[in-house]
């Protein structure tokens, strides 16, 4: 069955004929990048030794109006590659050094981005990670299984209004959870090869300004869900205002210290494992560039 001539790889249910139209997430039948390298900024267990290596795909299951990679989630910023291109792009990095494969907003292209593994599973010698906003039907991420061995999902939001407000998805909370509960049932507790991480879930959670009490009832969550050896925390200050965040003023700003220390507050005592970001890295020096070609 060629799930892209009715799809619902996402929580969008769009069922569109992708070789056709595009979807919600704004791709068609062809695989779209806009970067492939080292990559030196993600959460320092999958990013040991030169980096990991990050594949950025084009489209999005969300619609954040802070998105830090709008011009390839909701832009039209990248480039098309063929299945045999992207098996070839894992070997290279790989070859240059990555401690794993990085699969950045993967989802629209999962079909494929699994036949370029299967391509090279004799090959490939690294783990493979799942780098997703949280918003993933548990069906998709059922489809992963032998193919990840880390999963990196974003928690944004405990309340429904805020999704809605500034990501356009209600009932993301609801999705997400269920989603990451499938993603620790298959891989189950991080395991690791000295100071890097070979499998596991790393749950990402950016704080919000204005915002501290719904970061602090996500916290409560996970720590009530979960036990602190079953999943790792990635807890991110580097909220920059960017994109359309200027059309919502509780939200034009950077995170003060005194927000972000007090959701800290609140994970620590549930005893997780958990990495944090210095507030220097919200700016947007940290963005990565972009591009049209190969």
């Amino acid at each position: 069955m060629d799930i892209l001539r009715e799809c619902r790889l996402c929580p969008r249910n769009c069922g569109v004929d992708r070789h056709k139209s595009r979807g919600y997430c704004r791709q068609g039948d062809k695989i779209k990048i806009a970067r492939a390298d080292l990559h030196l900024w993600e959460e320092p267990p999958i990013c040991t030794k030169n980096g990991s290596g990050a594949i950025f795909f084009c489209g999005c299951t969300l619609g954040c109006c802070f998105c830090q990679n709008f011009e390839i989630s909701q832009g039209d910023v990248g480039y098309e590659i063929s299945v045999s291109e992207l098996a070839d792009i894992m070997l290279s990095l790989q070859e240059k050094g990555a401690c794993n494969i990085n699969l950045v907003s993967a989802t629209p292209f999962i079909p494929m981005v699994k036949e370029a593994i299967d391509l090279i599973r004799d090959k490939l010698e690294i783990p493979v990670v799942f780098n997703c906003g949280g918003y993933e039907t548990v069906d998709t991420i059922r489809s992963l299984d032998e193919y990840v061995d880390i999963y990196l999902p974003d928690l944004k939001y405990f309340s429904s209004e805020l999704s809605g407000k500034y990501s356009r998805a209600t009932d993301y909370f609801e999705v997400a959870t269920k989603a990451i509960a499938e993603m620790v049932r298959q891989v189950g507790k991080p395991k690791f090869q000295g100071e890097g991480l070979v499998r596991g879930v790393i749950v990402r959670h950016l704080v919000l300004p204005s915002h501290r009490a719904d970061s602090i009832a996500v916290m409560e969550y996970l720590g009530r869900t979960y036990k602190s050896d079953e999943i790792l925390l990635s807890i991110m200050s580097q909220y920059t205002p960017i994109f359309r965040s200027c059309e919502f003023p509780e939200i034009n700003r950077r995170v003060t210290t005194f927000e972000y220390e007090k959701v800290l507050d609140f994970a620590e005592k549930y005893g997780f494992r958990w990495y944090i970001q210095g507030k220097a890295s919200a700016t947007k020096d940290f963005i990565p560039t972009f591009y049209n070609e190969k």
